[in-house]
């Protein structure tokens, strides 16, 4: 008999949003996947697994982004970026 690992309720929530988000990139550019990717791939090795509150409030955030995605009037995420040369002054 094969040993069966049994997944948690928030380890499934995720892997679900994982896979609705790989479908709602389908409809949008190629640029959209590889940010998922990238994104859940991030997460998943800096989020500890026993950081219950901080899954649930990225699984909740990722929900959102979903819901922007399947909007056929976006065509592109905006991202935040650090500005160096105002950090290194």
């Amino acid at each position: 008999m094969a040993n069966v690992v049994r997944k948690s309720q928030i380890q499934k929530q995720v892997l679900s949003l994982y896979k609705e988000c790989l479908r709602a990139t389908e409809a949008k550019s190629p640029q959209f996947k590889s940010v998922v990717r990238s994104d859940f791939k991030r997460n998943a090795t800096t989020i500890q697994r026993t950081d219950t509150m901080r899954i649930e409030y990225m699984v909740r955030q990722g929900r959102r982004r979903l819901d922007m995605m399947k909007d056929p009037h976006v065509s592109g995420f905006g991202q935040f970026v650090e500005d160096n040369e105002k950090k290194s002054k």
